[in-house]
């Protein structure tokens, strides 16, 4: 018998999904298609690209725009050129032009580690694994699992800005985390925070660690520098941004402890 029809061949047709895997894409996805936006018309290599050319300093203030995932309609083979409907395999040969392919958010990637899954709460593709996160409908988004019972709950938690940089949370491809607070905010941002010596949520102003260790250094502080005599009796009213209880205290010039939960992050009211 002589050989199956190359169509049939399963060992031709794996060559054939898999060709050029890995060689195309840009700085945002590996991938073997490129996208027609239907905004402008004009041809990129994904919605990323599309959206940091057409919002740079090149282009006029009045046409810059984002193109929404959901909006893609016409996609090109990066190896045979054939623009079609966005669909995983291409019409024309055959290649698989995304191992990874959401029809929902029109999301091609054939970069498999970065364990990509569609949430539905969301209504978007994430990285990381579906295993590993879980969707928080009343947060409006996915956390690790690690949060799961420890969180606190903030309606629509990331539908908002970055409080440091101001990029759009929902969105960002870089790590977010979540504070004890419930607020949210690049992991790099409270890193530069917290390399600027700044501890508190730039939104409630709660502390975002366990300060327990300050606030000792802090009791040592206080009483190694005891107050003038004209100071030592005055008292002042306080609100701690930690357990927002108000309580009246002795002044010192270097913080006020609150009488609650002990906590130095407090500001005289």
């Amino acid at each position: 018998m002589g050989d199956l029809p190359a169509q049939h061949d399963p060992i031709k047709t794996v060559q054939t999904l898999d060709e050029g895997l890995m060689q195309y894409g840009c700085a945002h996805y590996k991938r073997r298609c490129k996208i027609r936006a239907p905004c402008c018309d004009e041809i990129f290599d994904c919605r990323h690209c599309h959206n940091e050319f057409m919002n740079s300093i090149n282009i006029d203030k009045m046409k810059r725009h984002d193109l929404p995932r959901h909006q893609i309609r016409q996609i090109i083979c990066s190896l045979c050129g054939t623009e079609q409907e966005v669909r995983q395999m291409c019409i024309n040969c055959g290649v698989c032009m995304g191992k990874y392919f959401c029809n929902i958010c029109k999301l091609f990637d054939d970069d498999l580690s970065k364990q990509q899954y569609h949430c539905n709460g969301c209504g978007i593709c994430r990285v990381g694994g579906r295993e590993n996160f879980f969707h928080c409908y009343k947060c409006g988004c996915c956390y690790s699992t690690i949060l799961k019972n420890s969180h606190a709950c903030v309606e629509r938690a990331m539908h908002h800005d970055c409080p440091v940089c101001f990029e759009y949370l929902f969105e960002s491809r870089d790590d977010v985390t979540v504070l004890p607070c419930g607020h949210t905010l690049h992991v790099n941002c409270l890193k530069e925070m917290e390399d600027h010596f700044q501890y508190v949520c730039p939104l409630c102003s709660k502390s975002v660690r366990d300060m327990s260790k300050v606030w000792e250094k802090l009791d040592v502080e206080i009483a190694a520098t005891p107050m003038p005599e004209s100071f030592q009796n005055k008292m002042v009213q306080i609100l701690c941004n930690d357990c927002g209880s108000t309580s009246e205290v002795k002044f010192h010039v270097l913080a006020q402890k609150c009488g609650i939960c002990k906590s130095y992050n407090t500001r005289q009211i």
